[in-house]
C-alpha cells in the first residue's frame, strides 16, 4: 500500500506530457476507467481543438508524438486502397485515406475465382473489370469498406530493452 502511494504522488507530480503518456498507455483499464487519468485527459482532448495545439511530450518516456491509424488493417490477402471504388464514400477518399481493402480474384472464367465468389462475406462488392477495347481480358475485383478502429492513437514506448512496445488509445469523452 505504502508503494502504491508513492506511485501515485508521483505520477500526479508528473508534467501534462508525461500524465498523458502514462494515461494513454494504460490498457486494462483505459485511461477512461482511471481516475487519475480523466483530468489529465480531458484537458489533452478541449487543447487539441484550439489554435496553435502541440502534443504534450515526455522526454522521460522517449515517446515523442502519438502516431495515428484511423483503419483496422485489411483481412489477409486484401490490400489498402484509396477511392471510392463503388464505395459511395468519395469525401473520405479524396482526402488520401486508404478506406477500403481491394483483392482480385483473377480471371472472369477461371474456377480459381469462382470458389471464392461462393463464400463471399456480407458487405462485399464484386464487380468484373474489362481491360483493352472489350475484347481483353476480365477479371474479377472485389472491394470492402475498411473497418475503423476503435482506438486509432498510439504511442510506441521503449521497454527498459529499448524494445519499443506499441500502446493504442482513444481520445473519446
Amino acid at each position: 500500500m505504502l508503494l502504491m502511494t508513492g506511485t501515485a504522488s508521483r505520477a500526479a507530480d508528473a508534467s501534462w506530457g508525461c500524465q498523458v503518456l502514462l494515461c494513454a498507455a494504460s490498457e486494462k483499464p483505459s485511461w477512461h476507467g482511471v481516475p487519475y487519468c480523466i483530468p489529465p485527459m480531458q484537458k489533452l482532448i478541449a487543447a487539441m481543438s484550439l489554435p496553435g495545439f502541440s502534443w504534450p511530450i515526455c522526454k522521460g518516456g522517449n515517446a515523442g508524438k502519438p502516431g495515428f491509424e484511423r483503419y483496422e488493417p485489411c483481412p489477409a490477402g486484401w490490400s489498402a486502397t484509396s477511392g471510392d471504388s463503388g464505395s459511395g464514400n468519395s469525401s473520405v477518399a479524396s482526402r488520401g485515406d486508404a478506406n477500403i481493402c481491394k483483392r482480385n480474384l483473377g480471371n472472369c472464367n477461371s474456377k480459381a475465382t469462382r470458389d471464392p465468389l461462393r463464400q463471399t462475406p456480407a458487405g462485399v462488392e464484386t464487380r468484373r473489370v474489362y481491360s483493352g477495347n472489350g475484347l481483353g481480358s476480365c477479371s474479377v475485383e472485389q472491394t470492402q469498406p475498411r473497418k475503423l478502429r476503435d482506438k486509432p492513437y498510439y504511442f510506441d514506448i521503449p521497454n527498459s530493452k529499448g524494445v519499443k512496445q506499441r500502446f493504442w488509445f482513444d481520445l473519446n469523452k
